[in-house]
Order: structure tokens, then sequence, then C-alpha cells
């Protein structure tokens, strides 16, 4: 491991990240920068963290971590591992899928990226509480 750390390119929440067999490119589905939930705290299903990194020399310790903005930064999710740049041109492209994440309250989340111990930049999601539309009863059957 070295001192210098990579160079994120980009960082997308979304709902799936479809990878081409062939050409290895990768297609975003639903970018994610809101969650609307009717109560709180809110299961979230699926959502994916994408990111793209470059500028890596060799083997890097990396790590996604989720705060929760309005309590103190407090940790909602953390999970590590190791990239592999095989140089420092190369473009490795991460998809995280992140399943059941457990959204708290409304308001403010952060994903975000450590490489080396370094903070190397973070996705804002806003949670938001809406109210659902009245329900309407069963249709009444009329008889003529």
């Amino acid at each position: 491991m070295t001192d210098i750390q990579p160079i994120l390119l980009s960082a997308i929440t979304c709902n799936r990240v479809i990878f081409d067999k062939v050409s290895g490119m990768s297609s975003i589905i639903d970018i994610v920068q809101t969650i609307d939930a009717p109560r709180y705290p809110a299961r979230h299903a699926q959502i994916v963290f994408f990111c793209e990194l470059t500028n890596g020399h060799g083997t890097t310790e990396a790590k996604i971590r989720l705060l929760d903005s309005q309590e103190e930064e407090k940790i909602i999710f953390e999970r590590g591992g190791t990239i592999r740049f095989g140089n420092v041109k190369q473009i490795v492209t991460l998809a995280m899928n992140l399943q059941g994440i457990v959204f708290p309250r409304p308001g403010e989340y952060r994903f975000q990226l450590f490489a080396g111990g370094y903070l190397l930049g973070e996705r804002r999601i806003a949670c938001r509480k809406v109210e659902l539309p009245p329900q309407s009863g069963p249709a009444e059957s009329q008889v003529e």
C-alpha cells in the first residue's frame, strides 16, 4: 500500500447497475437522490453505491460508510474491502449492492468512500416523509 490515494471520478446512488458481459461497460438504472417514505424508520429494499476510481497504486484498502447527518454523523452502515489497481491509468468501477438499509428518520444522509484511511468523496441522499393519497373504498356495484 502507498500513501498516494486513488482519485474518485464519480459516485452515484441508484437502484440497479447492469454490466454488459461483452464490453464490461456499466449502465446505471434509476439514479436515487431522494427516498420518499410514508413513515420512518424506512427500509429501502435495494440501493447501489456506484463509483469509479483511478490513479491507484497497487492494492488499496477501501471502505464505504453511510452516515446520518442529523445525528452527529452516526454511522448507519459500513463495509470494507480491497481494491487492486493494475496501473495508475486504470479506471476501477465498484458497484456495492446494499439491501435492506434502514433510514431512521427523514433528513440528509451521506455515503462516504474512504481509501487508505482517507476520505475520497461522498454522495448525499435525502429522505422525505410523504403522505399517501387516501384509499378509496371498494367500488359500489349498481343494480339496474
